[in-house]
């Protein structure tokens, strides 16, 4: 079931506990009901917060990862073809920046 189908038999059962249960009962019924939607709200936050942390670490890690590579890279290209392999390992560790921030 998804997360609406369970929202409105969540509903259903409140209404149908409150029209048991009478008038006076009828706060503490909208509590218990406003409590579970609270924590699912906060559920899903907790949810999105780890999801972008973990693509954070994942994005630092891989510029990382380059710029470590590129340090013998860059010195191999200085040696071997000069200035134009100096060029190309830098825009390749701008395009690995680049494609990881998306």
């Amino acid at each position: 079931m998804t997360d609406d189908g369970v929202l409105r038999e969540e509903v259903r059962s409140a209404v149908e506990a409150r029209r048991e249960l009478g008038d006076e009962m009828e706060p503490a019924l909208i509590d218990a009901f406003v409590a579970r939607i609270e924590g699912r709200i906060a559920g899903r936050e907790r949810d999105e917060q780890r999801a972008l942390q973990a693509r954070r670490e994942h994005q630092k890690e891989m510029v990382l990862a380059s710029m470590a590579l590129s340090i013998p890279l860059m010195a191999i290209a200085a040696i071997f073809t000069g200035l134009a392999g100096v060029i190309t390992v830098c825009v390749a560790l701008c395009v690995i920046a680049i494609v990881t921030s998306r």
